[in-house]
């Protein structure tokens, strides 16, 4: 089985997100980046479905130089090898069109995308590359088994949950539970340095939208702490005024 991963290289959770000072752009400095969580268990149920066989994992970013340091971690996992597009990752559907640009004479079996990345929260990726290489997409994917040619994907919904069943090859965004993440052992991390990483420069695609600005969310108000219910609507009644 050949498996393609798709990686995105965002800021760490506990990062104190900031902008310039005309909010046009994320400042950098001081800034911790990772892995996408979700992105980490595409690449541990890759490793997975390809453990005691002689499948292959490709992990795929774009993005500059900077990103090369998440892309050895994911080597270090137990990818197999590594391409990074070496561009900026303007929006999602620049970064679907350099996936499915690679992807589309590498008749790779399964691509797998995180659900979304933490960073935009978009979770437009996999169902773009779905749709630019006409093969099948489903996101929000909580299990995944594979028989043969057939994979069952159980995904969430509101509600509840939806089991489909379809051919590969497939496009599918994970989420909690189709994998836990896998720390890189000093092995790993040892062969990540010699395992092959290409470069290749990104394709054109057309401008769609621009970021205006960012703004950063209002701080939280100040919390009233009330011991009995009449306080309580006295307060939504006055204060809140939702009565």
């Amino acid at each position: 089985m050949r498996i393609l991963v798709c990686i995105s290289h965002v800021p760490d959770t506990t990062s104190k997100i900031t902008f310039n000072s005309d909010f046009t752009e994320f400042n950098t400095a001081g800034i911790q980046f990772v892995i996408n969580p979700y992105d980490e268990i595409a690449l541990a149920k890759a490793v997975e479905l390809t453990e005691g066989s002689d499948g292959t994992i490709t992990v795929i970013n774009v993005g500059d130089s900077s990103t090369e340091p998440t892309i050895r971690k994911a080597l270090a996992v137990g990818a197999t090898d590594a391409v990074r597009i070496d561009a900026a990752p303007r929006d999602a559907w620049f970064v679907a069109k350099q996936i499915a640009h690679y992807a589309k004479d590498k008749s790779f079996d399964l691509i797998l995308t995180g659900r979304e990345s933490i960073d935009y929260n978009g979770s437009q990726v996999a169902a773009l590359v779905g749709e630019i290489l006409n093969i099948p997409s489903v996101s929000i994917a909580k299990k995944l088994t594979i028989d043969g040619q057939e994979i069952t994907i159980d995904r969430e919904i509101e509600g509840g949950k939806e089991v489909l069943s379809t051919q590969l090859p497939v496009v599918v965004g994970t989420a909690e539970g189709v994998a836990e993440p896998k720390i890189p052992n000093m092995r790993g991390i040892m062969s990540a340095r010699t395992k092959p990483l290409e470069i290749l420069p990104a394709i054109d695609v057309p401008v769609l939208n621009n970021i205006a600005k960012y703004e950063s969310p209002a701080p939280r108000g100040q919390v009233s702490m009330v011991d009995d219910v009449d306080q309580l609507v006295n307060l939504l009644h006055s204060k809140a005024k939702v009565l």
